[in-house]
């Protein structure tokens, strides 16, 4: 056979185990000590099989050193030199994705001054918008329409709530909600309903028709007093925390069907993540926090610097730790952001795009407009169509050609991209002025935290798989 050389994969340990994270497939596999020694010798340079037979048989019996050679060729592991695995192409998918979830910004006010808000941020038209504060009922109901339409055959929907502060516009809400429930009814289509709040609105007729129609919840909150009172004050320089902790408190001990689940916005003066955690998981009680660094261009006085993001990580890192010794002593856990990552993990997730934004989902804008999410609602150079006149699909072909990360020559070589492929479209736009770019100040922080979370996967693999089997349904 000709020479051999490795493919692209990234080795690690769990548990006292050694794995590969096969990059082209997304999977994981375990490997023993003379596969080990296979791709060790490979390190150097391409050989042959026979050449390492012959250099690893005072070791191992040649035909547990060919087994090992046979069966990584056939993983892809590695390959023959005169075959090369093919390169990814850019194409639209060859079939158009249905619409899964559709998310409603009702609103574009806020009745708080969060200083890091993107709604004034850099990607946003510098003249003011003509487009209405907010969204009427006749256009959500139109909206809804419009899901139904995109959804195709999908047997369930999600329908999103956003803003601005998404409880100002609380009578478009139940309205839409119930039309969409009637819809699907008579489709037999499941809506799926959810909606982002910054909690300070929570008063008892919003939970009472939160429970009645088990809408999903995600309070918007960066953490104790001093870390909430920080950048999420009203306008006239009030602090939240202390308006808002009771009506989330409220919430969380008469909505028990669904969990509700904290997201922090980190900034780089709000980095402490493990202390925010416990805030927010041991004395609030949220079900699951998870955490986003803000998304801003790098002037900006609250953006991370590069210490932040170090920083960041070893607050990741705790807490990856933390969950991975309650998974084992069979304990849950909320960090949410390894959780998920483990899920994707799991299933093998290898993805040509960062997110579904622009295929399964999309958002739409107070006047009907459809953007390729609900950050883009709003911006006309991001827009798909409208809910009135359906999404012009020749537009949104053209997007998934041009972002697919076959394009992204700087993603090529990273180990990392199946789980990460770029990143966040909108991050980009405001970092670097295109979607098409990739988010390169995120790079090693993206391969650092993978890792770790393989490093979490492979230890729950080895000694507790049952807490993965939560992730086969």
């Amino acid at each position: 056979m000709n020479l051999i050389r490795r493919g692209e994969y990234h080795a690690f340990k769990g548990g006292d185990a050694s794995f590969l994270y096969l990059v082209p497939s997304a999977a994981v596999i375990r490997i023993d000590d003379v596969t080990q020694a296979v791709l060790d010798s490979l390190e150097t340079g391409d050989r042959s099989p026979n050449d390492l037979t012959d250099a690893l048989s005072d070791r191992w019996a040649s035909d547990d050193i060919r087994s090992s050679i046979d069966e990584l060729l056939g993983l892809r592991a590695v390959f023959p030199v005169v075959a090369p695995p093919p390169k990814p192409v850019a194409e639209k998918p060859k079939r158009r994705i249905p619409l899964q979830t559709l998310v409603l910004n009702v609103t574009s006010k806020c009745n708080l001054s969060c200083g890091y808000c993107y709604e004034y941020g850099e990607d946003k038209i510098v003249q003011p918008s003509t487009k209405p504060r907010f969204m009427n009922e006749a256009t959500a109901k139109q909206s809804v329409d419009f899901m139904f339409a995109e959804a195709g055959e999908t047997p369930a929907v999600n329908l999103t709530f956003f803003g601005g502060e998404t409880l100002m516009n609380f009578r478009t809400l139940k309205s839409a909600l119930a039309y969409a429930k009637e819809k699907g009814a008579a489709q037999g289509k499941e809506v799926n309903a959810s909606l982002t709040t910054n909690a300070t609105l929570l008063r008892e007729e919003v939970i009472d028709w939160i429970v009645e129609n088990d809408v999903g919840v995600t309070v918007s909150i960066d953490g104790a007093r001093e870390q909430q009172d920080k950048h999420r004050l009203f306008a006239n320089g009030m602090g939240s925390y202390d308006i808002i902790v009771p009506n989330i408190k409220q919430l969380l001990a008469r909505h028990r069907r669904r969990p509700v689940g904290a997201r922090v916005t980190l900034t780089g003066q709000n980095l402490d993540v493990v202390s925010i955690y416990k805030h927010l998981f041991e004395e609030i009680g949220f079900w699951e926090v998870g955490f986003a660094p803000v998304t801003t261009s790098w002037q900006r006085e609250y953006s991370i610097q590069d210490e932040g993001f170090q920083t960041l990580l070893s607050g990741f890192q705790t807490l990856a730790a933390d969950f991975l010794s309650d998974a084992l002593a069979g304990k849950r856990h909320g960090f949410s952001n390894v959780r998920d990552t483990l899920e994707e993990l799991h299933k093998g997730m290898s993805k040509a795009y960062p997110c579904g934004a622009g295929m399964g989902l999309m958002g739409v804008a107070t006047d009907g407009d459809v953007a390729l999410c609900h950050r883009f609602a709003g911006s006309d150079s991001h827009k798909l169509g409208s809910v009135f006149n359906g999404v012009d699909h020749s537009l949104q072909d053209d997007f998934l050609v041009r972002h697919h990360i076959a394009n992204k020559t700087d993603c090529s070589t990273c180990w990392a991209r199946p789980l990460c492929a770029g990143g966040c479209y909108h991050e980009a736009h405001t970092r670097y002025g295109s979607t098409v770019e990739p988010n390169l100040h995120y790079c090693d922080w993206i391969r650092s935290w993978t890792n770790t979370c393989l490093e979490v996967y492979g230890t729950l693999a080895e000694r507790a798989p049952e807490f993965l089997a939560q992730f086969d349904r």
